[in-house]
């Protein structure tokens, strides 16, 4: 169901609020004691929090005013200079009681802020509203009720608030996670290929597909060394192209990510405990994908093409073993070491076709190592990039979307653990130290030293939900992406 956001002028008076059913409150903790005058019954509704929660209790707190339609209230405080991410999750938990009552309306309510908090304060709301309007799949034979929800009302912000970017963010974010939420027999490289067609055709992307026999053509080994395990030769690779209506002389983007549908282990077999949740493994190629549905729903003025890996890592008489050696499409030959590295060698044909466009940027996605998620935990994302001066970027852009990443160092000597004495180099080493930076180094051997950015995405699966996104997988990088390119304008800066 569509949403429709409604940004008020003023604040409602006591008239209007009587006509609201579910309102969220968002005031200063500076002004704990010295109730906002804009808001009349912001002096009850403090009252109220201090009595139940003691003089600096901060909320949230759930009253209803006594009107007469019972208006049902979540209220907390906020500091002023709070950071995204802490707003963000701050919105999560005052929206969560609230949808859980299934509203077909609600209203997000700041004041007392100055312009600027005030207009960051009503986007968290906003971002929290729609990220837990939004459900995810579920094969139940009690189907939930249907979320009612069809307005939205903001209140307090002088600003014209941006909502089709909002929208646009929100929407990305769940195709994301619910492509990740899908189970692996619903969701095979096949099925999701057939899935991706039918969103091109209705967002009118190009769409090509390299399938086993064109990968074979292209001398694609690496990713043909993974798919080969398989019984169903429904491996490919898919390639998307949004182009903006005046796309002459515009930079160029390329989105790429790790979309292996289900992970074994293959030959070096997982055990049931790691190998649960295996089906989340193409989370990298769902937010590629999330991202490109929302920079194509704001009419992004760039070229954007997605590429996505998509395959599973089996096991099976014809599976990729250790001490094999196959020749990606650039030419490098790979020294197999462990076939649960699948991911960079799917990664590493798709960068290496990615990179021939020349692109001016490319972002990759992928649930790639248990080492970024021991190094960071699962609150942060791990990034790499060739380019030194855009690590200030990537560490603002974090910060100021509540898409949270932290850099990690590429430097060469870290290559020599992958030096091999039969091919050119090691897919991986079984020492497993510092296996994010390898992973990172190896995958940076086939992007023909375009810029380039990699995200490791220890945060795609957070456990109770994750700044303002609610369920544990979280989708991240959607909104991290968007805050590089459209506000900071790091593509621009590239050209």
């Amino acid at each position: 169901m569509k949403v429709t956001l409604k940004q008020h002028n003023k604040i409602p008076g006591a008239a209007s609020l009587a006509a609201l059913e579910h309102l969220v409150v968002l005031l200063p903790a500076s002004r704990r004691h010295r109730p906002p005058p804009e808001f009349t019954d912001a002096g009850l509704l403090l009252q109220r929090l201090h009595q139940a929660q003691g003089d600096d209790a901060t909320g949230p707190f759930a009253t209803d005013l006594p009107n007469r339609r019972a208006t049902h209230v979540v209220l907390a405080l906020a500091d002023d200079a709070a950071s995204p991410f802490t707003l963000l999750t701050l919105a999560r938990k005052l929206l969560a009681p609230l949808l859980q009552r299934n509203p077909r309306r609600i209203g997000l309510l700041v004041a007392g802020f100055a312009p600027e908090p005030a207009r960051r304060a009503a986007e968290a709301l906003v971002a929290a509203a729609l990220a837990g309007h939004f459900t995810l799949p579920t094969i139940k034979s009690t189907p939930a009720s249907a979320r009612r929800l069809n307005t939205i009302d903001i209140y307090g912000v002088a600003a014209a608030l941006d909502t089709e970017r909002l929208t646009a963010e929100a929407v990305g974010n769940h195709l994301a996670r619910s492509l990740t939420t899908l189970p692996p027999n619903l969701l095979t490289p096949g099925e999701y290929r057939r899935r991706i067609a039918l969103l091109a055709r209705q967002q009118r992307w190009q769409m090509s597909t390299l399938n086993s026999r064109a990968l074979r053509r292209l001398k694609a080994g690496a990713f043909l060394a993974v798919a080969q395990g398989s019984a169903r030769d429904d491996a490919c690779i898919v390639h998307l192209r949004y182009t903006p209506p005046r796309a002459r002389r515009t930079p160029k983007l390329a989105l790429v990510g790790k979309g292996i549908c289900f992970d074994t282990g293959g030959m070096n077999l997982k055990t049931s405990r790691h190998m649960h949740g295996m089906h989340e493994d193409m989370q990298g190629s769902a937010v590629a994908l999330g991202t490109l549905l929302a920079l194509s729903r704001l009419k992004a003025p760039f070229v954007v093409d997605c590429w996505l890996a998509l395959a599973e890592n089996h096991i099976g008489p014809h599976a990729y073993k250790q001490n094999d050696v196959v020749t990606a499409c650039d030419g490098t030959t790979i020294e197999i070491v462990h076939t649960d590295a699948e991911g960079r060698m799917v990664l590493a044909d798709t960068l290496a076709l990615a990179s021939r466009d020349k692109p001016h940027l490319i972002i990759d996605y992928a649930t790639l190592t248990g080492a970024c998620v021991y190094a960071l935990g699962t609150r942060y994302s791990g990034a790499f990039t060739n380019r030194d001066d855009l690590i200030p970027e990537i560490i603002a852009t974090g910060r100021e979307s509540g898409e949270r990443v932290w850099p990690f160092p590429l430097d060469e000597d870290y290559e020599e653990a992958l030096q091999s004495t039969i091919a050119d180099i090691k897919q991986c080493t079984l020492e497993g130290e510092a296996d994010h930076i390898l992973g990172a180094r190896f995958l940076k051997r086939f992007v023909d030293d375009r810029p380039w950015l990699h995200i490791d995405l220890s945060a795609g699966n957070s456990k109770g939900g994750l700044a303002h996104i609610p369920t544990d997988v979280t989708g991240f990088g959607v909104r991290f992406t968007l805050r590089l390119l459209l506000d900071r304008g790091v593509l621009e800066k590239l050209r």
